[in-house]
């Protein structure tokens, strides 16, 4: 591995998110998570400045993952959790600012990335930051359809 660790590294990796030797998919997007929910706390936050936000953190993804990847000299590094953060900001466009919901949404897309329906597997062949961005985007959608389908359908379960 090369020692020199960036900047880019660093948000590549969510701070030191990423760094959990456990799935670290799930556990670097933990922190993430609870600051999008301690957002709501203070101010709900809009449609807009959720899409606003998921839109740089795609673009500030592409870079920092490829930046990590030569770091790292692997592909899709496990410790990148950028793309994990760019994907659940788009899951939670439009969820009602509780808990349920965000939980919801965060399961949801956990499911997504894990499975990672067409064309999102097949997106992850990209070169460099956009493979490993571009396939949580994809699950991040479908966990924003899903939940909202079905929060529309059973808002007292969703």
């Amino acid at each position: 591995m090369k020692a020199k660790r960036n900047f880019a590294y660093w948000v590549a990796v969510g701070f030191g998110a990423g760094h959990f030797p456990i799935i670290s998919g799930t556990t670097g997007t933990i922190p993430f998570w609870l600051l999008l929910y301690l957002w709501t706390r203070w101010d709900t936050p809009s449609v807009r400045a959720m899409g606003v936000l998921s839109l740089m953190l795609i673009v500030i993804g592409f870079w920092a993952a490829s930046e990590a990847e030569e770091v790292l000299e692997e592909h899709d590094p496990k410790k990148v959790v950028i793309d994990e953060w760019a994907g659940l900001a788009i899951a939670l466009i439009g969820v009602p600012p509780d808990l349920k919901s965000y939980i919801w949404a965060f399961l949801f897309f956990r499911v997504f990335d894990v499975v990672k329906p067409p064309p999102a597997r097949q997106l992850e062949q990209l070169p460099g930051g956009y493979g490993i961005v571009l396939d949580d985007v994809f699950a991040g959608f479908y966990a924003l359809i899903t939940f909202h389908v079905l929060h529309a359908a059973w808002p007292v379960v969703f």
